[in-house]
């Protein structure tokens, strides 16, 4: 599948997802949906327990990712997702889990 070149403004989107998400390979697929999109950023585990995913890209693909950690086929299993939105802090090279 050839990628399309995406002219939106890029944006910063921070989600945190709370539920069964750590010890089941979710930081691994989250990046994995999220170079599939062409998005920088990062996977990492909290202390309490959430994953936090910083994705930094265009806005249509910063939402796709966002419905996929919404969508149900998730290592795993997620209770709820909250999302911040912001300017991109251009910190990120790739997707990293941390």
């Amino acid at each position: 599948m050839q990628r399309v070149e995406n002219h939106e403004e890029p944006v910063r989107l921070t989600a945190w997802v709370r539920g069964r998400v750590q010890g089941v390979g979710f930081r691994w697929w989250a990046r994995s949906r999220a170079l599939e999109l062409g998005l920088s950023g990062a996977a990492t585990n909290l202390a309490d327990g959430r994953v936090e995913v910083v994705a930094e890209g265009p806005r249509g693909d910063c939402e796709r990712l966002l419905g996929h950690l919404r969508g149900g086929r998730t290592p795993g299993h997620v209770d709820s997702v909250v999302e911040r939105w912001s300017s991109p802090g251009g910190a990120f090279t790739g997707f990293i889990e941390r």
